[in-house]
C-alpha cells in the first residue's frame, strides 16, 4: 500500500510551508516538514504556527542538508 503526502503550501516553488495552529509545536510536526523536504528534494522549509501572540515566535526553519 502506497502512502500519499501533501504539503500545505509551496512558496515560489522553492520553500515548503507546513502550517499549524496548535498550542505547542511537537517534534512530530518538525519530522513531518523534514519528510516533505526529503521527498521534494527542497533544501529549506518553514514550520509556521499561527496560534501565537507574536508570529515571529511561531516560525521554525528546517534545512535539508546544507544550503
Amino acid at each position: 500500500m502506497n502512502k500519499v503526502f501533501y504539503m500545505d503550501m509551496l512558496a515560489n516553488d522553492l520553500v515548503p510551508l507546513e502550517l499549524k495552529s496548535v498550542e505547542y509545536l511537537l517534534p512530530v510536526h518538525e519530522v513531518q516538514l523534514v519528510t516533505y523536504l526529503k521527498l521534494s528534494g527542497k533544501k529549506l522549509g518553514l514550520l509556521l504556527n499561527f496560534n501565537v501572540d507574536v508570529m515571529k515566535n511561531g516560525i521554525r526553519r528546517k534545512i535539508n542538508g546544507q544550503l
